[in-house]
């Protein structure tokens, strides 16, 4: 593995954005590759075997880009590929998002909790071992169909009217949301308007914990010149317009 490579992150479209922005801040002078497969956006309603295969394509991709570690910004690869691809890559470290269930456990036991997302995700076994041993027993699932699609189409009034019709009946119910999809965090405020004060949980801070202490163990931390390259699946202009857009607002920019 190359000291000097870049940091591979991809994700089913732009919402992993939210895991490059914790990232970033934790690593500024890190060289980053982000790869939006919006093209086969979305994940979580694909078979195991697509999924693998398309996770696949996209890790073959990333080697050539010169990439010396892989970040699984998709809870639903992450479920459901992730094993396979340390398995078929033994040359590359891989670091995968995860639902933050387990912080829920830690930090907020006793409150009611909402976990919001992909149907792939609340059905993998990788989230339902999760569940079984951090259990409070007083969890609501919910898989957001559809939701991720229309975050990624940045369609605000219609993201409210989803949220109001799926989540309404959890207001005053939850203290606690689980944001299970990386796409999720982007619509903190409106799931807010609808829950009340809830506190949010998600994954992407302790991937950017975790994956220092990867490259530091593995001797691969570089001070480089903290580029960040993006790259759609279908091409889009926009998409790449507005990856940038939030991730500027995301690290403070």
């Amino acid at each position: 593995m190359n000291k000097t490579g870049k940091i591979g992150i991809f994700d089913s479209g732009i919402g992993g954005v939210t895991v490059l922005g914790e990232i970033v801040k934790m690593l500024p002078k890190e060289n980053y590759f982000y790869y939006s497969d919006s093209k086969n956006n979305p994940y979580g309603n694909k078979t195991d075997q697509e999924i693998k295969q398309l996770c696949d394509d996209i890790t073959q991709y990333l080697l050539k880009q010169d990439c010396k570690i892989i970040v699984i910004a998709c809870n639903t690869a992450s479920a459901k590929a992730v094993q396979y691809l340390r398995r078929k890559y033994t040359q590359i470290p891989f670091i995968a998002i995860e639902p933050a269930y387990k912080m829920v456990h830690d930090y907020a036991y006793e409150g009611a909790t909402l976990v919001m997302a992909t149907k792939g995700t609340i059905n993998s076994e990788k989230f339902n071992i999760l569940l079984k041993k951090f259990d409070n027993h007083r969890t609501f699932l919910l898989p957001c169909i559809g939701l991720a699609e229309r975050i990624e189409k940045g369609d605000k009034e219609e993201i409210r009217r989803y949220l109001k019709e799926t989540i309404g009946i959890y207001q005053g119910k939850v203290e606690n949301v689980v944001l299970g999809c990386t796409h999720y965090p982007l619509v903190k405020e409106e799931i807010r308007e609808i829950l009340g004060e809830v506190q949010f949980f998600n994954g992407a801070p302790n991937l950017a914990s975790h994956l220092k202490n990867v490259l530091v163990e593995k001797k691969l931390l570089q001070e480089g010149e903290g580029k960040i390259e993006f790259e759609d699946s279908q091409g889009l202009i926009e998409k790449k317009e507005r990856f940038f857009e939030i991730l500027k607002s995301e690290i403070g920019g």
